[in-house]
């Protein structure tokens, strides 16, 4: 199965690749309906690192649907200016370890206006019978993450101290050259 997201984020870019990176984003996104809690020594990172990530789903933030994993890399060989997280890990256990292949990719890029481009694709098989039945709550949860995603943007415009300062810089000494 296919789940497509195509939107316009009213943040810039940068917020928005902090964003999708961070596991708070993440379990904002997916509220209230899901949580996620870490199954790591030190806990959720404050943004995904390459490699494996053990979790532990929860419905509606309490009862425990099984153990996943995300597997976070960040694809090269991109068009300039589109950075892109891809999470190739799945379910382990639970109802939802149904999914036997999982392949999440999420990408942003600027947008002439200031504002972010953001383009999200799931491919996910459960088998041929399973892949029918999953595929309406897999695309209107997808369709609640989009919602959740428009209504965050807006609050991630937060640039860590000096960031801001330097990115100006570096973009009026492009335009001076």
């Amino acid at each position: 199965m296919r789940v497509l997201l195509k939107l316009t984020l009213d943040c810039d870019a940068d917020a928005a690749w902090r964003a999708i990176r961070s596991p708070a984003v993440l379990r904002e996104v997916v509220a209230p309906w899901l949580d996620f809690e870490s199954l790591e020594a030190d806990g959720f990172p404050a943004t995904w690192p390459e490699g494996p990530h053990r979790l532990r789903a929860l419905a509606f933030g309490i009862t425990p649907l099984g153990d996943e994993v995300v597997d976070a890399s960040y694809p090269g060989g991109l068009p300039p200016g589109v950075r892109m997280l891809r999470d190739g890990g799945g379910a382990i256990t639970g109802p939802l370890s149904a999914f036997r292949h999982w392949d999440h990719r999420m990408a942003v890029s600027p947008l002439p206006d200031g504002r972010t481009l953001y383009r999200d694709r799931l491919i996910a098989t459960a088998g041929p019978a399973l892949d029918v039945a999953l595929w309406y709550p897999t695309w209107a949860f997808w369709q609640w993450r989009g919602l959740r995603l428009r209504q965050l943007a807006p609050t991630w415009a937060y640039d860590p101290p000096g960031t801001a300062d330097a990115a100006r810089t570096a973009r009026a000494a492009g335009a001076a050259a």
